[in-house]
């Protein structure tokens, strides 16, 4: 059975998320960990439920989602695995950092590369990797559809979407992305969004604004 652990760290209230199996290997997401002490509530979590982090994955590389990426990379020694595509969105982030005056210790390259189709193994579990671009060039969502959990970055929110007007974002696309890809899952799967709490594809097929 999988756990999914959100933390909600930095001065954007960002959702960072563990996610482990009962064979204790876990994957980190999007950390967004920038102070001391959510670096300790992120690693005291880890050492407590005794995991054992195997990779560190971006759904994408805005500022909020990848200033813990140097801490958790070093820290478990572990590379950092995006969609290709969001490289270009990395390579901005101290000069991001520098326009909100935010302390950034730069992110590793993306040197392991997930796309549509591709699959994320830790412990017994599979995540299926959705290219899910539009509020960033090459956003993906991780979805496991057997425990209908869905993983999706700032693709979609509770009665809400991601934002279109940063660089590489395209309201067309990230609509028809929603409908064509998140909408198909099965209504019970639950979506952890990159800001706020959790939802439901069920929910916002019925209730959200953007496509009522």
């Amino acid at each position: 059975m999988l756990k999914v652990k959100m933390f909600t760290f930095n001065d954007f209230s960002e959702n960072t998320y563990v996610i482990h199996d009962d064979s204790n290997e876990c994957i980190i997401i999007d950390p967004g960990c920038s102070f001391k002490n959510e670096e300790s509530m992120l690693t005291t979590y880890v050492s407590q439920n005794r995991l054992t982090p195997v990779m560190l994955i971006n759904t994408h590389c805005h500022i909020d989602h990848i200033l813990g990426n140097h801490f958790v990379s070093q820290k478990y020694e572990l590379p950092l695995t995006a969609h290709e595509g969001e490289q270009i969105v990395l390579d901005m982030g101290q000069r991001t950092a520098d326009m909100y005056s935010i302390n950034y210790t730069p992110s590793p390259d993306i040197t392991q590369y997930l796309s549509e189709g591709d699959e994320v193994k830790f412990g017994s579990t599979k995540l299926e990797v959705y290219f899910t671009p539009g509020h960033s060039p090459a956003s993906i969502s991780l979805v496991c559809k057997a425990e209908k959990i869905a993983i999706v970055g700032d693709v979609l929110f509770a009665g809400s979407i991601g934002r279109t007007d940063l660089p590489g974002g395209n309201y067309d696309t990230l609509i028809d992305v929603i409908k064509t890809k998140l909408f198909a899952l099965d209504p019970d799967t639950i979506v952890y969004s990159g800001h706020g709490p959790a939802t439901s594809i069920g929910k916002e097929i019925r209730t959200n604004p953007f496509f009522n």
